[in-house]
Formats: structure tokens, C-alpha cells, sequence
């Protein structure tokens, strides 16, 4: 495996990188997402990923827009991820967990004779990404936390409460925009919020339209805190 390398600002980032097109899959920066490798050309990437610098850069396939031979169209902003654990299973898979980067612009694709596909990507728009809880004093932590409480009572969930209320508001926010259960489109919406703040009042708005959408949900038009 690649000697670790770290990324503090958007020119350390390279300029093509391998993606990896997965509807309804979400990373953010510092959050992390496990994942089930088992297509032979995204075991073919995280191998390459694994000799190199071991990052792969998630991207929601673009529904709305037309694919080519290459495949689905894509979402024109991704998140870069380093892959910080691996394992294999036994009938081949590869179990992996990306850790965030940074956002990144998705720009032209790059004619390559590997099996999975390779992007330009810019860094540049998202440089405070680098920068560990930027915006996390301007977060409504409490109507966050309310939110989630609301979530897990209604679907009759449980969680570790403690650990949830010790963790930085930055963590929470992102790992559970990853977390979520909600749809590409609120997904992409929730990677694409200009910041912290914004995520947070997204996530808390998002999760009061579904549950006034259940059974017993309030008929009204949900607040937006």
C-alpha cells in the first residue's frame, strides 16, 4: 500500500483522478463511507487506487442528462476520498471505507484504456474544505439534534445519544448528510451546500418534509429551521 500522503490545499490535489459513479452514495469531506466492492472494474480501480495514492473520487450519476458509451452522465461536482481500509472477502470482494478530501468540480473526462473511468477535477472552488470546522459556530446544533431525535423516535430507532452529543458539530453534520436515507437528489443537494450552516439547515429540513410525510406526520407545511 502507498506511504500515506496528506492534502492541505487544493493544488495538492491531482488533476485527473479515477471515479467512481454510484447513485445515492454520499461522502463529504472528513465523513466516511464504507463500500462493497464487487464489479471487476471497480476492483480493477481500487487496486490501481492502492498502488498509487489510493484516491477515488465519488459521483452521483446525472439522471437528468443523457450518458454516452462511457456510461451515465455525471453530477458536475463530486467529493475526493482516500481509501483507509481495505479488506477482502473470500469470494473476492473488496470491503473498503473512503475518507473525505475535499468537494471537487467534475470537468472532462479523460479518454483511458482502464475499465473504469477518469476525470479532470478542480479543487480550487472548494478550498475551505481543507480547513478542519470552518463554520461550525454559525450551525443550529440544538434544532439539528432535535431533527435527528424526531427521525429515530418516529422510525423506532436507537443510537448512541452520548456519543452523538460529544461528537464536533462538523462531524455530525456530515456523517449524517452520509448517513441520510434520502434520494440522489437530496444527496447531491446536501454535498453541493455552500457550507456548514447550509447543510445543517438542508439536513434539518429534509428530514421535517419526510417525517410530515409518514403516517401521523403533521399535514401542514413543515417548518425550515
Amino acid at each position: 500500500m502507498a506511504a500515506h500522503r496528506s492534502y492541505h490545499a487544493p493544488e495538492d490535489v491531482p488533476s485527473v483522478v479515477p471515479v467512481f459513479p454510484l447513485s445515492g452514495a454520499l461522502l463529504l469531506p472528513r465523513a466516511e463511507l464504507p463500500l462493497n466492492i464487487f464489479e471487476p472494474r471497480y476492483l480493477a480501480m481500487v487496486d490501481a487506487a492502492l498502488a498509487g495514492e489510493r484516491l477515488i473520487c465519488m459521483v452521483q450519476p446525472d439522471e437528468s442528462r443523457a450518458g454516452d458509451a462511457r456510461g451515465p452522465a455525471l453530477f458536475q461536482v463530486g467529493c475526493l476520498g482516500r481509501l483507509t481500509q481495505f479488506a477482502e472477502t473470500d469470494d473476492g470482494r473488496y470491503l473498503i471505507t473512503l475518507t473525505g478530501i475535499c468537494r471537487v468540480r467534475i470537468g472532462t473526462e479523460e479518454p483511458v484504456v482502464t475499465p473504469y473511468r477518469q476525470c479532470r477535477v478542480d479543487a480550487s472552488p472548494y478550498a475551505h474544505d481543507f480547513e478542519e470546522g470552518v463554520g461550525e459556530e454559525s450551525v443550529d446544533r440544538s434544532s439539528l439534534l432535535s431533527a435527528l431525535a424526531d427521525f429515530l423516535e418516529a422510525n423506532k430507532l436507537e443510537a448512541d445519544w452520548d456519543g452523538i452529543q460529544q461528537a464536533g458539530t462538523e462531524t455530525l453534520v456530515n456523517a449524517l448528510s452520509v448517513m441520510s436515507p434520502y434520494g440522489a437528489l437530496e444527496k447531491q443537494a446536501l454535498l453541493e451546500a455552500k457550507d456548514l450552516k447550509e447543510r445543517a439547515e438542508m439536513l434539518v429540513a429534509i428530514t421535517q418534509m419526510m417525517l410530515a410525510r409518514m403516517p401521523g406526520g403533521d399535514d401542514g407545511e413543515p417548518s425550515i429551521q
